[in-house]
Protein backbone atom coordinates (compact mmCIF):
# COMPACT_ATOMS: atom_id res chain seq x y z
CA UNK A 1 0.00 0.00 0.00
CA UNK A 2 1.45 3.51 -1.07
CA UNK A 3 1.85 5.58 1.83
CA UNK A 4 2.60 9.84 1.39
CA UNK A 5 3.90 12.27 3.52
CA UNK A 6 1.37 14.36 4.98
CA UNK A 7 1.81 18.01 6.10
CA UNK A 8 -0.93 19.46 8.03
CA UNK A 9 -0.75 22.83 8.35
CA UNK A 10 -2.59 25.18 11.58
CA UNK A 11 -2.59 28.10 13.50
CA UNK A 12 0.34 29.09 15.64
CA UNK A 13 -0.44 27.38 19.10
CA UNK A 14 -2.76 24.59 17.68
CA UNK A 15 -0.33 21.98 16.90
CA UNK A 16 -0.67 19.65 20.07
CA UNK A 17 -4.23 19.99 19.96
CA UNK A 18 -4.14 18.91 16.20
CA UNK A 19 -1.71 16.35 16.70
CA UNK A 20 -4.00 14.77 19.30
CA UNK A 21 -6.96 15.02 17.12
CA UNK A 22 -5.32 13.28 14.26
CA UNK A 23 -4.22 10.66 16.51
CA UNK A 24 -7.76 10.24 16.99
CA UNK A 25 -8.83 10.32 13.63
CA UNK A 26 -6.50 7.90 12.32
CA UNK A 27 -5.31 5.66 15.13
CA UNK A 28 -1.87 6.75 13.64
CA UNK A 29 0.21 7.05 17.18
CA UNK A 30 3.38 8.51 14.77
CA UNK A 31 2.18 11.95 14.62
CA UNK A 32 4.58 14.66 14.76
CA UNK A 33 3.59 17.98 15.93
CA UNK A 34 6.38 20.76 14.30
CA UNK A 35 5.88 24.53 14.27
CA UNK A 36 2.66 25.46 12.30
CA UNK A 37 1.72 22.03 11.93
CA UNK A 38 1.82 17.98 12.50
CA UNK A 39 3.44 15.46 10.03
CA UNK A 40 2.59 11.48 9.19
CA UNK A 41 3.07 9.12 7.22
CA UNK A 42 0.11 7.49 6.06
CA UNK A 43 -2.12 5.73 2.99
CA UNK A 44 -4.71 7.37 0.35
CA UNK A 45 -7.52 6.61 2.71
CA UNK A 46 -6.27 8.29 5.45
CA UNK A 47 -6.15 11.66 3.32
CA UNK A 48 -9.88 11.28 2.86
CA UNK A 49 -10.41 10.63 6.65
CA UNK A 50 -8.64 13.99 7.75
CA UNK A 51 -10.06 16.07 5.29
CA UNK A 52 -13.55 14.75 6.19
CA UNK A 53 -12.94 15.01 9.92
CA UNK A 54 -10.14 17.45 10.94
CA UNK A 55 -11.91 20.54 12.77
CA UNK A 56 -8.59 22.26 13.68
CA UNK A 57 -6.23 21.39 10.38
CA UNK A 58 -6.11 24.85 7.52
CA UNK A 59 -5.43 21.56 4.49
CA UNK A 60 -4.00 18.37 3.97
CA UNK A 61 -1.49 18.29 2.01
CA UNK A 62 1.26 15.95 0.26
CA UNK A 63 4.55 16.60 0.53
CA UNK A 64 6.74 15.41 -3.06
CA UNK A 65 9.56 17.08 -2.88
CA UNK A 66 12.19 18.39 -0.30
CA UNK A 67 15.78 19.71 -1.35
CA UNK A 68 17.78 22.33 0.12
CA UNK A 69 18.63 25.38 -2.18
CA UNK A 70 20.17 28.53 -3.11
CA UNK A 71 18.00 30.32 -5.48
CA UNK A 72 15.50 30.08 -8.20
CA UNK A 73 16.99 27.25 -10.67
CA UNK A 74 17.57 25.28 -7.47
CA UNK A 75 13.52 25.28 -7.31
CA UNK A 76 13.24 25.01 -10.92
CA UNK A 77 15.20 21.72 -11.03
CA UNK A 78 13.00 20.59 -7.61
CA UNK A 79 9.91 20.94 -9.37
CA UNK A 80 11.16 19.50 -12.84
CA UNK A 81 11.83 16.32 -10.58
CA UNK A 82 8.13 15.57 -9.27
CA UNK A 83 5.85 13.12 -11.30
CA UNK A 84 3.19 15.35 -11.79
CA UNK A 85 1.65 13.14 -14.33
CA UNK A 86 0.38 10.78 -11.66
CA UNK A 87 -1.56 13.77 -10.31
CA UNK A 88 -3.13 15.53 -12.76
CA UNK A 89 -3.13 15.97 -16.43
CA UNK A 90 -2.37 18.63 -18.84
CA UNK A 91 -5.81 18.99 -20.02
CA UNK A 92 -6.23 20.29 -16.21
CA UNK A 93 -5.32 23.89 -14.73
CA UNK A 94 -3.16 24.12 -11.79
CA UNK A 95 -1.86 26.69 -9.64
CA UNK A 96 1.31 27.89 -7.27
CA UNK A 97 1.28 29.07 -4.25
CA UNK A 98 4.25 29.79 -2.10
CA UNK A 99 5.11 30.60 1.87
CA UNK A 100 7.88 31.74 3.62
CA UNK A 101 9.63 31.55 6.82
CA UNK A 102 13.05 34.13 6.36
CA UNK A 103 13.87 32.98 2.69
CA UNK A 104 16.81 34.53 1.13
CA UNK A 105 14.94 35.25 -2.07
CA UNK A 106 14.19 38.73 -2.97
CA UNK A 107 10.60 37.67 -4.68
CA UNK A 108 8.30 35.20 -3.88
CA UNK A 109 6.68 35.47 -7.04
CA UNK A 110 9.42 34.64 -8.95
CA UNK A 111 10.13 31.73 -7.27
CA UNK A 112 6.49 30.73 -8.17
CA UNK A 113 7.14 31.63 -11.78
CA UNK A 114 9.99 29.50 -11.50
CA UNK A 115 8.42 26.10 -10.28
CA UNK A 116 5.03 26.79 -12.65
CA UNK A 117 7.99 26.67 -15.91
CA UNK A 118 9.19 23.72 -14.40
CA UNK A 119 5.68 21.99 -14.19
CA UNK A 120 4.52 23.24 -17.76
CA UNK A 121 8.21 22.26 -19.16
CA UNK A 122 7.89 18.79 -17.55
CA UNK A 123 4.32 18.10 -18.93
CA UNK A 124 5.28 19.41 -22.57
CA UNK A 125 8.79 17.09 -22.39
CA UNK A 126 5.93 14.38 -21.60
CA UNK A 127 3.42 14.33 -23.94
CA UNK A 128 3.79 17.09 -25.65
CA UNK A 129 1.32 19.71 -24.09
CA UNK A 130 1.12 21.79 -20.84
CA UNK A 131 -1.82 22.33 -18.69
CA UNK A 132 -2.97 25.63 -17.99
CA UNK A 133 -2.58 28.52 -15.03
CA UNK A 134 -5.67 29.07 -12.98
CA UNK A 135 -5.36 31.27 -10.26
CA UNK A 136 -9.37 31.14 -9.40
CA UNK A 137 -10.56 27.77 -9.88
CA UNK A 138 -7.73 25.52 -10.35
CA UNK A 139 -7.56 21.79 -10.50
CA UNK A 140 -4.38 21.15 -8.95
CA UNK A 141 -2.88 23.59 -6.58
CA UNK A 142 0.81 23.19 -5.98
CA UNK A 143 2.20 24.56 -2.64
CA UNK A 144 6.08 25.38 -2.10
CA UNK A 145 7.23 26.75 1.30
CA UNK A 146 10.88 28.01 1.62
CA UNK A 147 12.55 28.44 4.82
CA UNK A 148 16.37 29.92 5.12
CA UNK A 149 17.25 26.38 3.89
CA UNK A 150 15.19 24.16 2.30
CA UNK A 151 12.11 24.08 0.06
CA UNK A 152 9.63 21.65 0.33
CA UNK A 153 6.92 21.67 -3.32
CA UNK A 154 3.33 19.86 -1.49
CA UNK A 155 0.21 18.85 -3.67
CA UNK A 156 -2.59 20.41 -1.61
CA UNK A 157 -6.01 18.10 -1.30
CA UNK A 158 -8.28 20.39 0.60
CA UNK A 159 -8.51 22.80 -2.36
CA UNK A 160 -10.54 25.48 -0.32
CA UNK A 161 -9.29 26.52 3.35
CA UNK A 162 -11.19 23.95 6.11
CA UNK A 163 -12.62 26.13 7.98
CA UNK A 164 -14.68 26.66 5.35
CA UNK A 165 -17.19 23.89 6.15
CA UNK A 166 -19.88 25.54 4.00
CA UNK A 167 -22.69 25.98 6.29
CA UNK A 168 -22.02 29.43 7.77
CA UNK A 169 -23.52 31.73 4.79
CA UNK A 170 -24.47 34.52 7.23
CA UNK A 171 -21.82 36.21 9.44
CA UNK A 172 -21.39 39.63 11.16
CA UNK A 173 -18.02 42.07 11.21
CA UNK A 174 -14.80 39.77 11.64
CA UNK A 175 -16.31 36.49 11.64
CA UNK A 176 -14.42 34.03 13.62
CA UNK A 177 -12.97 31.02 11.92
CA UNK A 178 -14.12 27.52 12.58
CA UNK A 179 -10.66 26.14 12.95
CA UNK A 180 -10.49 28.47 15.37
CA UNK A 181 -13.24 27.90 17.43
CA UNK A 182 -12.76 24.37 17.08
CA UNK A 183 -9.30 25.12 18.80
CA UNK A 184 -10.72 27.22 21.71
CA UNK A 185 -13.17 23.90 22.48
CA UNK A 186 -10.13 21.42 22.33
CA UNK A 187 -7.79 24.07 25.07
CA UNK A 188 -10.76 24.77 27.57
CA UNK A 189 -11.21 21.03 27.63
CA UNK A 190 -15.13 20.78 27.39
CA UNK A 191 -16.48 17.30 25.70
CA UNK A 192 -20.28 16.77 25.37
CA UNK A 193 -19.27 13.73 27.62
CA UNK A 194 -18.86 15.85 30.91
CA UNK A 195 -22.66 16.79 30.35
CA UNK A 196 -21.27 20.25 31.62
CA UNK A 197 -23.59 23.38 30.03
CA UNK A 198 -21.58 24.99 27.08
CA UNK A 199 -22.56 29.28 26.55
CA UNK A 200 -21.30 32.19 24.46
CA UNK A 201 -23.06 34.93 25.35
CA UNK A 202 -21.49 37.05 22.98
CA UNK A 203 -22.04 34.40 19.82
CA UNK A 204 -22.38 36.65 16.63
CA UNK A 205 -22.97 34.56 13.96
CA UNK A 206 -23.53 31.54 16.75
CA UNK A 207 -19.45 29.85 15.20
CA UNK A 208 -18.68 28.27 18.68
CA UNK A 209 -21.91 27.15 19.55
CA UNK A 210 -22.32 25.35 16.35
CA UNK A 211 -18.89 23.58 15.95
CA UNK A 212 -19.84 22.32 19.79
CA UNK A 213 -22.99 21.11 19.04
CA UNK A 214 -21.87 19.58 15.50
CA UNK A 215 -18.51 17.76 17.51
CA UNK A 216 -21.34 16.76 20.33
CA UNK A 217 -23.87 15.19 17.77
CA UNK A 218 -20.53 13.45 15.85
CA UNK A 219 -21.59 15.64 12.64
CA UNK A 220 -18.41 15.44 10.41
CA UNK A 221 -17.33 19.16 9.21
CA UNK A 222 -16.42 18.49 5.83
CA UNK A 223 -20.00 16.67 5.62
CA UNK A 224 -21.14 19.87 3.11
CA UNK A 225 -17.91 21.15 1.02
CA UNK A 226 -15.98 19.46 -1.92
CA UNK A 227 -12.60 18.74 -1.89
CA UNK A 228 -9.41 19.16 -4.20
CA UNK A 229 -8.59 15.64 -4.51
CA UNK A 230 -11.68 14.75 -6.23
CA UNK A 231 -10.15 16.20 -9.30
CA UNK A 232 -6.81 14.31 -8.31
CA UNK A 233 -5.90 11.34 -10.37
CA UNK A 234 -4.85 8.83 -7.28
CA UNK A 235 -9.15 9.92 -5.75
CA UNK A 236 -10.27 6.46 -5.00
CA UNK A 237 -14.02 6.94 -5.36
CA UNK A 238 -15.48 3.85 -4.04
CA UNK A 239 -13.14 4.80 -0.69
CA UNK A 240 -15.14 8.47 -0.63
CA UNK A 241 -18.16 7.42 -1.45
CA UNK A 242 -17.71 4.50 1.58
CA UNK A 243 -16.22 7.04 4.10
CA UNK A 244 -19.24 9.83 3.05
CA UNK A 245 -21.58 6.68 3.85
CA UNK A 246 -20.08 6.07 7.26
CA UNK A 247 -20.20 9.77 8.27
CA UNK A 248 -23.85 10.41 8.72
CA UNK A 249 -24.43 7.10 10.76
CA UNK A 250 -22.39 8.48 13.15
CA UNK A 251 -24.50 11.24 13.97
CA UNK A 252 -26.21 10.88 16.86
CA UNK A 253 -28.57 13.05 19.43
CA UNK A 254 -26.99 15.24 22.10
CA UNK A 255 -28.22 15.74 25.48
CA UNK A 256 -25.76 18.70 26.33
CA UNK A 257 -26.82 21.90 26.84
CA UNK A 258 -25.59 24.55 24.56
CA UNK A 259 -26.32 28.09 24.58
CA UNK A 260 -25.54 31.01 22.70
CA UNK A 261 -26.95 34.76 23.21
CA UNK A 262 -25.83 38.05 21.33
CA UNK A 263 -26.79 41.59 21.73
CA UNK A 264 -28.15 41.82 18.42
CA UNK A 265 -30.78 40.22 17.21
CA UNK A 266 -29.82 40.54 13.94
CA UNK A 267 -26.58 38.39 15.10
CA UNK A 268 -28.87 36.02 16.45
CA UNK A 269 -30.60 35.48 13.45
CA UNK A 270 -27.73 34.78 11.55
CA UNK A 271 -26.58 32.31 14.10
CA UNK A 272 -29.95 30.48 13.96
CA UNK A 273 -29.63 30.37 10.00
CA UNK A 274 -26.31 28.83 10.27
CA UNK A 275 -27.25 26.13 12.88
CA UNK A 276 -29.90 25.48 10.89
CA UNK A 277 -27.33 24.66 7.50
CA UNK A 278 -25.35 22.91 9.93
CA UNK A 279 -27.78 20.29 11.29
CA UNK A 280 -28.21 21.72 15.05
CA UNK A 281 -30.91 23.80 14.52
CA UNK A 282 -32.28 21.19 17.79
CA UNK A 283 -28.33 21.03 19.38
CA UNK A 284 -28.54 24.97 20.55
CA UNK A 285 -30.90 27.31 21.49
CA UNK A 286 -30.00 31.29 20.79
CA UNK A 287 -31.60 34.25 21.96
CA UNK A 288 -30.70 38.00 22.17
CA UNK A 289 -29.78 39.74 24.98
CA UNK A 290 -27.08 41.80 26.33
CA UNK A 291 -24.06 39.84 28.21
CA UNK A 292 -23.94 42.26 30.91
CA UNK A 293 -27.38 41.51 31.60
CA UNK A 294 -27.57 37.74 30.75
CA UNK A 295 -28.06 35.74 33.46
CA UNK A 296 -27.28 31.65 33.55
CA UNK A 297 -29.15 29.98 31.02
CA UNK A 298 -29.99 26.56 33.23
CA UNK A 299 -29.29 26.01 36.60
CA UNK A 300 -26.25 23.25 36.27
CA UNK A 301 -22.95 25.61 36.72
CA UNK A 302 -20.67 25.10 32.85
CA UNK A 303 -18.35 26.42 30.74
CA UNK A 304 -18.53 30.34 29.00
CA UNK A 305 -16.55 29.91 26.08
CA UNK A 306 -16.48 32.95 23.96
CA UNK A 307 -14.74 35.61 21.96
CA UNK A 308 -15.61 38.86 22.59
CA UNK A 309 -14.82 41.86 20.24
CA UNK A 310 -11.47 43.80 20.92
CA UNK A 311 -10.09 47.00 18.89
CA UNK A 312 -7.48 45.34 17.13
CA UNK A 313 -9.36 42.63 15.92
CA UNK A 314 -12.08 45.12 14.71
CA UNK A 315 -9.60 47.62 13.43
CA UNK A 316 -8.64 45.18 10.82
CA UNK A 317 -12.49 44.25 9.83
CA UNK A 318 -12.51 48.49 8.45
CA UNK A 319 -16.04 49.81 9.66
CA UNK A 320 -16.57 47.43 12.04
CA UNK A 321 -13.48 49.28 14.21
CA UNK A 322 -15.71 52.87 14.33
CA UNK A 323 -17.56 53.51 16.96
CA UNK A 324 -21.88 52.98 16.70
CA UNK A 325 -21.75 56.59 16.60
CA UNK A 326 -19.71 56.61 13.34
CA UNK A 327 -21.67 53.61 12.05
CA UNK A 328 -24.88 55.28 12.49
CA UNK A 329 -23.58 58.12 11.24
CA UNK A 330 -22.96 56.13 7.75
CA UNK A 331 -26.04 53.92 7.95
CA UNK A 332 -24.21 50.64 9.08
CA UNK A 333 -26.32 48.29 10.74
CA UNK A 334 -25.34 47.54 14.31
CA UNK A 335 -23.62 43.99 15.31
CA UNK A 336 -22.47 42.54 18.30
CA UNK A 337 -19.10 44.19 17.40
CA UNK A 338 -20.60 47.55 17.74
CA UNK A 339 -22.91 47.37 20.50
CA UNK A 340 -20.27 46.08 22.71
CA UNK A 341 -17.08 46.98 21.79
CA UNK A 342 -17.44 50.35 23.12
CA UNK A 343 -15.34 51.30 25.68
CA UNK A 344 -13.37 47.87 26.13
CA UNK A 345 -11.94 48.40 29.85
CA UNK A 346 -15.49 49.41 31.24
CA UNK A 347 -17.38 46.28 28.94
CA UNK A 348 -14.88 44.20 30.83
CA UNK A 349 -14.91 45.57 34.37
CA UNK A 350 -18.97 45.16 34.18
CA UNK A 351 -18.75 41.92 32.56
CA UNK A 352 -16.33 40.41 35.43
CA UNK A 353 -18.77 41.62 37.91
CA UNK A 354 -21.81 40.21 36.50
CA UNK A 355 -20.04 36.51 36.26
CA UNK A 356 -19.50 37.19 39.97
CA UNK A 357 -22.62 37.95 40.92
CA UNK A 358 -24.73 35.60 39.01
CA UNK A 359 -22.04 32.65 37.60
CA UNK A 360 -20.94 31.09 41.05
CA UNK A 361 -19.48 27.79 40.00
CA UNK A 362 -18.79 28.75 35.89
CA UNK A 363 -15.70 28.52 34.21
CA UNK A 364 -15.12 31.38 32.14
CA UNK A 365 -13.09 30.95 28.65
CA UNK A 366 -11.96 34.55 26.98
CA UNK A 367 -9.78 34.59 23.62
CA UNK A 368 -8.05 38.25 24.02
CA UNK A 369 -4.84 39.76 22.65
CA UNK A 370 -4.95 42.16 26.04
CA UNK A 371 -2.17 40.67 28.46
CA UNK A 372 -3.46 42.94 30.63
CA UNK A 373 -7.24 41.60 31.09
CA UNK A 374 -7.12 40.04 33.76
CA UNK A 375 -6.20 43.15 36.06
CA UNK A 376 -8.26 45.27 34.20
CA UNK A 377 -11.79 42.29 35.19
CA UNK A 378 -9.94 42.03 38.53
CA UNK A 379 -9.55 38.18 38.58
CA UNK A 380 -7.02 35.73 38.28
CA UNK A 381 -6.72 34.22 35.22
CA UNK A 382 -5.95 30.13 36.06
CA UNK A 383 -4.49 29.38 33.19
CA UNK A 384 -3.57 30.84 29.77
CA UNK A 385 -3.44 29.02 26.18
CA UNK A 386 -1.43 31.13 23.40
CA UNK A 387 -3.38 30.92 20.29
CA UNK A 388 -3.74 33.36 17.10
CA UNK A 389 -6.07 34.50 15.51
CA UNK A 390 -5.20 35.04 11.74
CA UNK A 391 -1.89 37.33 12.61
CA UNK A 392 -3.34 38.61 16.28
CA UNK A 393 -1.37 37.03 19.08
CA UNK A 394 -3.89 36.12 21.60
CA UNK A 395 -4.63 34.22 24.80
CA UNK A 396 -7.63 31.99 25.76
CA UNK A 397 -8.24 32.73 29.62
CA UNK A 398 -9.61 30.49 32.35
CA UNK A 399 -11.53 32.89 34.87
CA UNK A 400 -13.04 30.51 37.71
CA UNK A 401 -16.38 32.38 39.32
CA UNK A 402 -16.35 31.92 42.96
CA UNK A 403 -19.68 32.45 44.75
CA UNK A 404 -19.03 35.86 46.97
CA UNK A 405 -16.14 37.35 45.20
CA UNK A 406 -18.03 40.36 44.54
CA UNK A 407 -18.88 42.70 47.14
CA UNK A 408 -21.35 46.21 47.48
CA UNK A 409 -25.20 46.21 47.16
CA UNK A 410 -26.95 44.45 43.99
CA UNK A 411 -28.74 45.89 41.44
CA UNK A 412 -32.14 44.97 39.66
CA UNK A 413 -30.46 41.89 37.94
CA UNK A 414 -29.63 39.94 41.13
CA UNK A 415 -32.98 37.70 40.13
CA UNK A 416 -31.26 33.97 41.57
CA UNK A 417 -34.03 32.31 38.52
CA UNK A 418 -31.93 31.43 35.39
CA UNK A 419 -32.93 32.76 32.25
CA UNK A 420 -34.33 30.30 30.22
CA UNK A 421 -33.03 30.48 25.97
CA UNK A 422 -36.01 29.66 24.12
CA UNK A 423 -35.31 27.02 21.45
CA UNK A 424 -33.27 27.59 17.99
CA UNK A 425 -36.74 28.27 15.00
CA UNK A 426 -36.18 28.22 11.36
CA UNK A 427 -36.59 31.82 10.47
Amino acid sequence: MNRFELFLPCAAGVEGFLADEVRAITGCPDVQALRAGVRLAAPWRTVLQLNLHSRLAQRVLVQLAYRPYRGEDDLYELASSVRWEDWFTARQTFKIEVTAHASPLKSLNFAALRVKDAVADRFRQQSGTRPDVDTHRPDARIHLHLTPETATLSIDTSGEPLFKRGWREDKGDAPLKETLAAAMIAACGWTSESGLPLYDPCCGSGTVVIEAAQIACRIAPGLKRRFAFERLLPHDRAAWDTLKKEAPDAVQTSTTPIFGSDISHRMVDFARRNAERAGVATAVQLRGGDALERLPPCELPGVMLLNPPYGERIAAAGAAGQSSRERALQGARPGRESAQNSGDEDFFKQLATHWKRHYAGWQAWILSPDRELPSAMRLKASRRVPLFNGPIECRLLRFDMVAGSARGPKGPETSSKPDSPAPVSAP
